[in-house]
Parts: structure tokens; sequence; C-alpha cells
């Protein structure tokens, strides 16, 4: 039996979201060579099952996840990004394409939550360049940083599929929540300033992001992520200067055995 969930209720929930969010945007306003995509939840819970996401950041980071449950208890990875931005003061371009496999499981009286742990690697690359204008002459200096990148990341997934409602115009849309925390090491290689090799660099990354996702129909879900990007090491190019607050679908096929 759904649990009626209230505009009333939504919208207390956006504005803790919010402030949750707001500490992560405001320092989040340097440059880093590494920008986060948004973590893979497929929330699996038995064989067969496909999901497919895509996902946009307000810095225009456009994130892709699939996922494959192989077994009652294994899943595969495919994830990627991709971010082309061109602005007065600093253009930027970013890639990213990793891939990883895990265990899943499901636990509480109904089976209603869910946990998932993953790992993978992966690699991308980055391309910034900033602007500055002289003030007096109109000139215009260029910076430009370029850099590949190794990635390695373990996550821990928890996720509830209790099911609370939105009601809206008389109609009830499920509602799911859930919580990953990734921790990932990423390092440097081939890292030039105005073409000139410059320090390479390592750091490492944890990334916990909370979602909640609004079932549009049984096989698309509409997902509100937001998350922060704490960096270990005190480092000047591979800095935690980005963090996740998106905007996304996602779209989960059952079990594909059943359906034959």
């Amino acid at each position: 039996m759904n649990t009626p969930f209230t505009t009333s209720n939504l919208l207390k929930s956006i504005k803790w979201a919010l402030l949750l969010v707001a500490l992560p945007l405001l320092a989040g306003c340097g440059t880093s060579t590494y920008m986060p995509n948004v973590p893979n939840v497929p929330m699996f819970t038995k064989k067969g099952e496909l999901s497919a996401g895509g996902h946009v950041t307000l810095k225009g980071n456009i994130t892709f996840n699939t996922a494959y449950a192989v077994s009652d208890h294994f899943a595969v990875l495919l994830n990627g990004s991709m971010l082309s931005s061109e602005r007065s003061k600093r253009d930027m371009r970013h890639n990213l394409l990793e891939a990883g496999g895990g265990y899943f499981t499901t636990f509480g009286p109904n089976h209603n939550r869910v946990l998932e742990i993953y790992g993978g690697f992966g690699g991308g690359s980055s391309d910034r360049t900033e602007k500055d204008e002289d003030k007096e002459t109109g000139d215009m200096t260029y910076e430009r940083h370029e850099a590949n990148f190794n990635k390695y990341f373990v996550q821990v997934n928890f996720s509830s599929k209790r099911k609370k409602s939105l009601h809206v115009l008389g109609k009830d849309f499920p509602l799911n929540y859930g919580t990953a925390l990734r921790a990932s090491y990423v390092n440097m290689h081939d890292y030039t300033l105005n073409n000139v090799p410059g320090k390479e660099e390592d750091n490492i990354f944890l990334e916990p992001i909370f979602y909640t996702r609004l079932t549009l129909n049984p096989a698309v879900q509409l997902q509100y992520t937001s998350g922060t990007n704490i960096g270990l090491k005190n480092r000047d190019e591979l800095t935690a200067a980005y963090s996740v607050f998106s905007l996304g679908f996602v779209i989960n096929v059952g079990s594909l055995d059943k359906k034959r």
C-alpha cells in the first residue's frame, strides 16, 4: 500500500536538498582537471535487469550510465560523460569513460532495500583554456591546460524501494530514494600548460551523493541528484572544484527471463 507524499512534503524535501547542495556549489567555483560524473545506481534486484540513464549537471556535464545484471547478485557497469563549453572567461572540454562490476542484494522485511557494491576503472581527458582581457588595451591572454587522466573507483549504494508516492492532480507518482558513496583515485599524465610539460598530480576524491527518483511509468523515472566532492590531497590542478547537482532520466527494464 502506497504512503501518500504531499506537495508540501516534497517542497520540504527539496528545501533540505538545496541546503545540502549549497555549500558544495559555493565551494565549486574553482577549476580542476577532473569533473565527477553522476554515479551509476541501477538498483538491481534480480538477474536480467537492464538500467540506462542520462543526466546533466549545472556545469553542462552530460553523464550516460548503463548496467546489466548478469546474475541474481552480480552486475556490470559502463559509464561515460562529456562536456564542451565555450564562454567569455573559460573554454572547457572534458571526457570520461569507465567500466566496472560488482555485487548487489536486497534485504528488509519486504526485500525493498537494495545494497550495491561496485568497483571499476577508466580514463579521460581535459582541455581548459582560461581567457583574460586587459581592460585598458583590450588584448586577450590565454592559458591552456591539457591533460589525460586515469581513474579507479569503488562505490557503495544504498537504495530504498519503499512505496511512498507524490500525489499530484489526483494521480500517485511512486518515489524511490538512495545514497551512494564513491571513492575515486585519479592521476594525471601528459599534462601541458601552454604546450609546455607541467607538473603531474594525483588525488583521492570522496564523492557522496543523494538522489530521489520519481516514477513516471513502470520503466521510466525522473532523477534529481545532489552531492559533493572532497579531495584528500592539496593540489593545484587536480582539485575538488566541481560537485554533482543534476537532473536526468533512468530507464529500468525488468528480468528478461520472465518476458520469454
